[in-house]
């Protein structure tokens, strides 16, 4: 079954700037390219830092009140100093926020979550900037056709783990969502198949009709059955 990865839905053309770009070119690429953030990169394409657009409003929100104050927190401090930076260097946050190529989308969305940031810069084991990858990016895989999810369904989840059973399960997808119809040789064959197929790219949900010959839970235990937690 394939996993669909920041690979497969990132934006391989990617802008970036580097230390020395000044304040006024950062803000006219993120307004020309309607980002919301930028990488920073090095002499050899690596990313050293990310700066966005509130990392440039710094300037404006302690316009005339840049110094350090005595009781100010090491964020504040850290934001005023941007607010006089004239450059991306001083403005970026480091060390950035990145994903490596062929981390699962899963994994990047959890990223973006607890990082609280919009984009991900994609890079290669030698941290070299390949791509870049949004919110909206990661979605893209909703917008899959039916004909696909079931395809893969059918191949990369029916054939490949329940080989012996699958031409005894139908599948229909309709606006994502999967519906699993037929009967199978036990309970389990049911349970792998219906938490397999949430995990094709794309799928919304997916609606169990499986029925099956024997119950085998209680041989395996509740929630132990085939490595649940």
């Amino acid at each position: 079954m394939k996993k669909w990865t920041v690979d497969d839905v990132m934006t391989p053309a990617v802008v970036a700037v580097t230390p020395e770009t000044p304040y006024r070119a950062v803000v006219d690429t993120l307004v020309e390219h309607r980002f919301s953030a930028v990488p920073v990169v090095d002499d050899f394409q690596r990313v050293i830092g990310m700066v966005s657009e509130a990392d440039l409003l710094r300037k404006i929100e302690y316009a005339g009140d840049e110094e350090p104050r005595m009781f100010d927190s090491r964020r504040r401090r850290g934001e005023r100093l941007k607010a006089t930076a004239q450059v991306a260097g001083n403005l970026m946050s480091s060390p950035p926020v990145v994903a490596i190529s062929g981390t699962a989308i899963a994994g990047a969305a959890r990223l973006m979550d607890d990082e609280h940031v919009k984009r991900l810069p994609v890079v290669d084991d030698l941290g070299r900037l390949i791509g870049i990858v949004s919110r909206g990016d990661l979605l893209k895989v909703h917008l899959r056709p039916d004909d696909e999810i079931r395809t893969d369904v059918e191949q990369g989840v029916l054939r490949d783990f329940i080989a012996d059973q699958s031409k005894s399960v139908q599948v229909e997808v309709n606006e994502g969502v999967v519906t699993l119809t037929g009967r199978v040789d036990r309970w389990s064959t049911t349970d792998i198949a219906d938490r397999l197929a949430r995990q094709v790219a794309g799928v919304v949900a997916v609606v169990d009709r499986l029925t099956f010959d024997f119950d085998d839970r209680t041989a395996v235990g509740p929630g132990l059955a085939f490595g649940a937690a």
